[in-house]
C-alpha cells in the first residue's frame, strides 16, 4: 500500500483550483505519456528549461530585438481590427520618452483588452520583443501588470517547456498551487551526504527550482536541483539494486560442456576472436555454468562480432543437451543473422532453423514439431517466437539482440518458454558508462572494444546539400567502378511542415537518373516487399538502396562501399554512426558522404566533426549523451522507456555511483527497507513509480 503521506502528491491535476477537464487533458499530453493520469507530482517534476530576469527594466531604445524584455510604458491608443476583418490583428500603441512599441493580439476581446491595456495608464508589459518593418513588436504579452502588480511579480520568472493550448500563465498558478500542495515528507538521503553536498530538505529543494530567488537557483548544478536529480537516481539505483538481488535469488540450471562444439565453430571462423570476444565468451560460459540465472549485457561496436559470442553461448548449452532461442526485432534482422549463423552451424553439426511471420502453411508446423521434440538446438527468429503455440523441448538460453526494441515483457514471455531460462541481450550501440548503470544496472556487461581484422577505415565527408548534383555524379563514378550505394533518407514522404527530402521521392529522382537498378526501402512497407527489395541489393542487380533507417542495425553487404546520408544534421550521433557502418565491410575502401542544410547549428557541426574525426563507437557514444541527453541516446523518447525527469545525466552523471553505493550499502544493512531510513526510502521509491521493486520486498 502507498503511504498515506504521500496521497497530496499522488492527486488528480483535477484536484488543483482552476483546472477543468479541458486544461487536465491538455497538461496530461504535456507531463505524462499516453494514457496515463497526470499527478500532482508530475507538475512538480517538470522542470524549467530557462528564465525570465524581470529585475533588469530597459527602456524601449535599449531592448535587444528577439529577446524578452520587461518594460514600463503608457498606453496611447487601441487601434481594433475593422468590422469586416475580425482576424486582422488588434493592435495598441504604447511608448516611453525613447520610443514607440506596438503591442499585438489576435483574436482577443475588445473589452477585455480596454481594462487590461486603458489608454493613458502606465503599463508593465513583458514578452518577447521583434522587429516588425523597422518598429517595435511585442505578440500577445507573457505579463501585463500595474505597479501593484509589478512588485508582485516574481523577479526571476521560469520559462517551461509547453504544449499547444497550455499558457504559461496556466502552468505558472498550478504549480505554484501544487507547491502548497507538498507534504512534510521523512528524509531518505543519507545525513552525513546531504551535509557534505549542501542539499537542502525535498520540498525546499522543489521551492528553490520553481521559485527561483537568483538566476543560479536554476542550474542543474546547483544544490536545489542536484538534490532533486540525487533523489531520482537513487530510486532508480535502489529499484535495480532489489531487482538484481531478487534475481540473484532465483534458482537457475547450470549447462556446462567440454567445448567441443565451440572448437568446431572457432575452427570454422576465417579469423581468430579478438581479446574482447574471447572475455566475453570466458565470462558467458562461466556465468552458464552457474546454479544462478545468467542477465548479461552484450555491447559492442559496429561490426565488432556479437553474433559469433552469441553462436558460442548457444553451443554451450546445445552441447549439454539443451536449446537456445535468438530473437531479433525485424523480419531483414533475424534473416541476416541466420545467414550468417547457417554455416557455422553446419561446421559445428547444429540443428538450425528459423521462425518469423513468413513461415507459413506446412512449413511453420513441421518446424514447430521438430521444436517440440528437440530435433531443433538453436531456432533464430522475430517476436514470433513467443506466441503460444511455439514450444520448446527444453529451452535453456535467450538471446536478445537490439533489447531496447523489445518491451520487458516480450523479452520474459521469451525466458518463460523453458524452465530457469539463461538471458543474453546484445546491442549494437555502444552505451554510454552512466546509461549502462542506470537501465541495465541490473545486469552484468561486457563489452566487444575492437573490431575484427580486416575492417577498413571508412573516408568520411560533410557537403552542403547545394552540391547534390555533384553528389549524382560521384555515385555515377563508383557504379562504373562496380560499387554499390547506400543513399539514406529521414522520411518516407514530403510532409507540408518539413522540407527533408523524401526516400520515395530521391527512389524516383535516382531511378530516372539510373534506371532500374534502384531499389528502396523504408519501414511502412510490407516486409515481403522489403526483403525483396534487401535481397536485389545484396546479390548486386539493384546497386543503389534508398532507404530510411531500417538499414540502421544489421543489414551486412560487403560489396557496398559508398554511404550518402541526407540532412545528415537531423540525426544523432550515434545513429550516424551505425549508419556509416553498414559499409567498409568489404576489401574495397568506402567512402561516407554527409549531406547537410547550411547553416549548421552549434551542436550539428559539433556531430559532424566528432564523426570525420573518429569511429570509435564508444567515444561516439559520450559524445552522443554529452550533446543530446539520456533520452533520444537509448530512444527512451520513442520507445516509452523511462526518461529521467529531474536528472540530466550530462550534469548528474557523477552522482550515480554515489547512487549505486548508497543503494548497495542501505540493502546490505537493511535488506527489508525497515530501519526508520528504509520506509523513508519506501517512499521515493512509490514517488518516483517505482513500485515493483516494493512488491519484491514482500515476495521475499
Amino acid at each position: 500500500m502507498r503511504p498515506p503521506a504521500l496521497n497530496p502528491l499522488f492527486a488528480s491535476l483535477r484536484s488543483l483550483p482552476g483546472i477543468g477537464p479541458k486544461l487536465a487533458a491538455l497538461f496530461a499530453r504535456l507531463l505524462v505519456r499516453d494514457g496515463e493520469t497526470p499527478r500532482v507530482a508530475d507538475l512538480l517534476f517538470h522542470m524549467p528549461t530557462g528564465f525570465v530576469d524581470r529585475r533588469n527594466r530597459p527602456k524601449l531604445s535599449e531592448v535587444v530585438p528577439d529577446t524578452v524584455a520587461t518594460v514600463a510604458v503608457t498606453i496611447e491608443r487601441h487601434r481594433p481590427p475593422p468590422p469586416n476583418r475580425p482576424r486582422a490583428p488588434y493592435n495598441i500603441t504604447a511608448s516611453d520618452d525613447t520610443n514607440t512599441l506596438t503591442i499585438t493580439y489576435f483574436n482577443a476581446r475588445k473589452d477585455y483588452l480596454e481594462k487590461l491595456l486603458p489608454e493613458g495608464a502606465l503599463r508593465y508589459v513583458s514578452g518577447t520583443v521583434t522587429l516588425y518593418d523597422g518598429h517595435l513588436q511585442m505578440l500577445h504579452p507573457d505579463r501585463v501588470v500595474d505597479e501593484a502588480g509589478l512588485a508582485k511579480l516574481p523577479p526571476i520568472d521560469p520559462i517551461y517547456p509547453l504544449t499547444e493550448g497550455v499558457h504559461p500563465n496556466s502552468l505558472r498558478k498550478a504549480i505554484d498551487a501544487a507547491l502548497e500542495r507538498v507534504p512534510d515528507l521523512p528524509e531518505w538521503q543519507d545525513a552525513g551526504w546531504r551535509e557534505r553536498n549542501g542539499f537542502p530538505g525535498f520540498a525546499d529543494a522543489l521551492r528553490a527550482v520553481h521559485r527561483p530567488a537568483a538566476p543560479e537557483d536554476l542550474d542543474p548544478q546547483n544544490a536545489a536541483w542536484s538534490r532533486l536529480a540525487y533523489d531520482e537516481l537513487l530510486a532508480g539505483q535502489l529499484a535495480l539494486a532489489l531487482l538484481r538481488g531478487h534475481r540473484r535469488k532465483r534458482p537457475g540450471r547450470g549447462s556446462a560442456a567440454e567445448g567441443r562444439l565451440r572448437a568446431r565453430i572457432a575452427a570454422a571462423l576465417p579469423y581468430s576472436l579478438t581479446p574482447s570476444q574471447a572475455r566475453a565468451v570466458g565470462d558467458i560460459i562461466a556465468d552458464l555454468a552457474q546454479p544462478n540465472r545468467m542477465l548479461r549485457l552484450l555491447h559492442g561496436d559496429v561490426g565488432s562480432g556479437k553474433t559469433v559470442v552469441a553462436l558460442l553461448a548457444a553451443a554451450t548449452v546445445i552441447e549439454a543437451g539443451r536449446q537456445a532461442a535468438f530473437m531479433a526485432p525485424t523480419e531483414i534482422l533475424a534473416r541476416q543473422h541466420y545467414a550468417t549463423i547457417a554455416p557455422l552451424a553446419a561446421a559445428a553439426g547444429i540443428r538450425l532453423a528459423i521462425l518469423t511471420g513468413r513461415e507459413r502453411g506446412r512449413e511453420r508446423p513441421d518446424i514447430l514439431s521438430a521444436l517440440a521434440a528437440g530435433d531443433i538446438d538453436l531456432l533464430v527468429g522475430t517476436h514470433a517466437l513467443f506466441q503460444d503455440d511455439v514450444v520448446f523441448h527444453d529451452l535453456a538460453l535467450a538471446i536478445v539482440d537490439e533489447q531496447h526494441r523489445f518491451g520487458v515483457h516480450q523479452r520474459l514471455a521469451l525466458t518463460r518458454k523453458g524452465e530457469a531460462v539463461d538471458l543474453l541481450v546484445l546491442t549494437a550501440t555502444p552505451i554510454p558508462r552512466t546509461l549502462v548503470l542506470t537501465y541495465f544496472g541490473d545486469m552484468d556487461v561486457s563489452e566487444l572494444r575492437e573490431k575484427p581484422a580486416g575492417r577498413q577505415k571508412i573516408d568520411t565527408r560533410a557537403l552542403p546539400l547545394d552540391r547534390l548534383a555533384e553528389v549524382i555524379e560521384a555515385v555515377k563514378r563508383a557504379l562504373d567502378d562496380g560499387r554499390r550505394v547506400y543513399w539514406v533518407c529521414p522520411l518516407v514522404e514530403e510532409s507540408e511542415t518539413s522540407d527533408l527530402a523524401a526516400a520515395e521521392e530521391r527512389h524516383t529522382e535516382l531511378n530516372k537518373r539510373f534506371g532500374d537498378i534502384v531499389a528502396l526501402v523504408h519501414g511502412q512497407m510490407r516486409a515481403a516487399d522489403k526483403d525483396r527489395a534487401m535481397a536485389r541489393f545484396a546479390e548486386g542487380s539493384a546497386r543503389i538502396l534508398v532507404a530510411t533507417t531500417v538499414i540502421e542495425v544489421g543489414v551486412d553487404v560487403p560489396e557496398a562501399s559508398v554511404m550518402v546520408i541526407e540532412h545528415a544534421e537531423r540525426f544523432g550521433l550515434a545513429q550516424l554512426h551505425q549508419l556509416r557502418g553498414r559499409i567498409g565491410r568489404g576489401s574495397e575502401l568506402s567512402t561516407c558522404l554527409l549531406l547537410y542544410k547550411a547553416p549548421l547549428g552549434p551542436t550539428a557541426k559539433a556531430r559532424l566533426a566528432i564523426l570525420r574525426e573518429t569511429d570509435d563507437g564508444f567515444r561516439i557514444a559520450e559524445e552522443d549523451l554529452r550533446l543530446r541527453g539520456e533520452g533520444d541516446v537509448l530512444g527512451t523518447r520513442q520507445s516509452g522507456l523511462p526518461g529521467f525527469r529531474l536528472a540530466r545525466l550530462e550534469v548528474h552523471g557523477k552522482l550515480l555511483n554515489a547512487a549505486r553505493e548508497d543503494a548497495k550499502l542501505m540493502l546490505n544493512r537493511d535488506p527489508k527497507l525497515n530501519t526508520p531510513r528504509g520506509m523513508a526510502l519506501r517512499q521515493l521509491l512509490y514517488l518516483f513509480a517505482r513500485d515493483e521493486a516494493i512488491r519484491l520486498l514482500g515476495a521475499g
